[in-house]
């Protein structure tokens, strides 16, 4: 069923060069879809284009920097020159940070909005047009974090919350005319996004304080959104930990901090210590 749903369907993911986005980027080609994967890295891009889809005339890669808004337009014109229309919008790439807010250099916050925020807006933007033709999906892939507050990741949990407002404000607006709009918040999942995290200064971390190999994995979370994009659903939050803080976020805030603050605590090189 999900074959038959996604096929021939035009499908825009950023920060397709790892990572969830990848995972989604596959999982949409391996149903059918023509893949647009956006990243900074095009060669990246041009690599793991041939496990996207063997047939190159399905797979457009387009050197994409979501921060710039002039990126972002790019990449929709270059979508709608080649394929002519626009099904769905993934909003996927994102960076994080680890530092506490009381040794941080604000240009963390800036670079944290600029990606993960301002480039879904960008996108959406530019892609709506089209989505609304298409009567098609935007989807922002959030976090728990942007349902709960993550310690030590101020400019991460502020730039996910911003997009589910963002992103549900979008949905009611458009409530009457088809338009689909998905809020994903995956729980923990595989990927480089830890590595890469900003530091206090801004330089990456370069390690992750978590054991990778224990999380969802990035194909499972992959499956999922495809089959929420199916269900037109207008959430889907995964794993029983990001479900159970969601639902104490509503009902318990304050036993959910200190259970938060606790959790972070425990982690390897912990900003609390």
């Amino acid at each position: 069923m999900d074959a038959a749903f996604f096929k021939d369907k035009v499908i825009i993911v950023t920060g397709a060069s790892s990572g969830i986005g990848l995972a989604c980027a596959k999982e949409f080609g391996r149903l059918g879809a023509c893949v647009v994967m956006a990243a900074r890295r095009l060669e990246v891009l041009e690599a793991l284009a041939p496990e996207v889809s063997a047939d190159a005339d399905r797979v457009l890669c387009v050197k994409t920097d979501v921060s710039v808004e002039a990126d972002c337009k790019a990449l929709i014109d270059k979508t709608v020159e080649k394929f002519g229309r626009i099904d769905v919008l993934v909003n996927n790439a994102g960076i994080s940070m680890r530092a506490m807010f009381k040794d941080l250099d604000l240009k963390v916050l800036h670079r944290l909005m600029d990606v993960n925020f301002w480039g879904t807006v960008y996108c959406t933007k530019y892609a709506l047009p089209w989505l609304l033709e298409a009567r098609g999906s935007v989807v922002g892939v959030i976090s728990i974090a942007g349902y709960s507050a993550l310690p030590a990741r101020t400019g991460y949990s502020a730039s996910k919350y911003a997009i589910r407002g963002f992103l549900d404000t979008v949905r009611i607006e458009h409530l009457k005319d088809g338009l689909h709009v998905l809020v994903f918040a995956p729980g923990y999942t595989a990927s480089n996004v830890r590595n890469a995290a900003l530091t206090a200064d801004g330089s990456a971390q370069g390690m992750t304080p978590l054991d990778e190999d224990n999380l969802m994995p990035a194909e499972t979370v992959a499956k999922a959104l495809a089959k929420g994009l199916r269900k037109r659903k207008s959430v889907v939050t995964l794993s029983t930990l990001g479900k159970a803080t969601v639902w104490m976020q509503k009902r318990f805030p304050r036993l959910l901090d200190r259970l938060t603050y606790g959790y972070i605590a425990k982690e390897t090189d912990s900003p609390f210590k």
